[in-house]
């Protein structure tokens, strides 16, 4: 991530902890994707249950960085709707 928002001029990097909260969204947005995978292996392979899931988490581990900033920045966006931080001038 960047350090700061070149348009705004909004910290990214905060204090340590920081993004705890990111890491909920990070399981959740997971969790979603695995089973979406899974459903749509299985629609379409009739695979059993166990090969499907093993693909469906193999499918998703290029998806984990992506979803980490994706998590990151919603975390953020969250953040600046319940408590606005004035950008740095």
């Amino acid at each position: 991530m960047h350090e700061c928002c070149p348009v705004c001029g909004l910290k990214f990097e905060r204090e340590p902890g920081y993004f705890l909260g990111a890491m909920y969204i990070s399981y959740g947005l997971a969790l979603f994707t695995i089973v979406g995978l899974s459903v749509l292996l299985w629609i379409y392979t009739k695979w059993s249950l166990q090969k499907t899931i093993v693909w469906a988490l193999l499918l998703f581990v290029p998806l984990a960085p992506v979803l980490t900033l994706l998590s990151r920045v919603l975390w953020i966006y969250l953040d600046q709707a319940i408590d606005p931080e004035k950008p740095l001038e």
